[in-house]
């Protein structure tokens, strides 16, 4: 004889698979974190500061 199931526990184990699975295909397709995007941007904002700070001749410089 086979175990009971309680059918509304399976349907909702099998809904929360399901919505498992999909939330890892976004995080794929998607890409990175809030964190991740945060970092980006603050290291390209120093790297163009630094880039900024080595110019010779600053953009609405004028020559003499």
């Amino acid at each position: 004889m086979g175990d009971v199931v309680n059918l509304r526990q399976a349907r909702k184990k099998l809904k929360r698979r399901e919505r498992e699975r999909e939330a890892d295909e976004n995080r794929v397709r998607h890409g990175r974190t809030r964190a991740e995007k945060q970092a980006g941007a603050l290291d390209r904002k120093r790297a163009e500061a630094l880039h900024e700070a080595h110019r010779r001749e600053r953009p609405g410089d004028e020559k003499a």
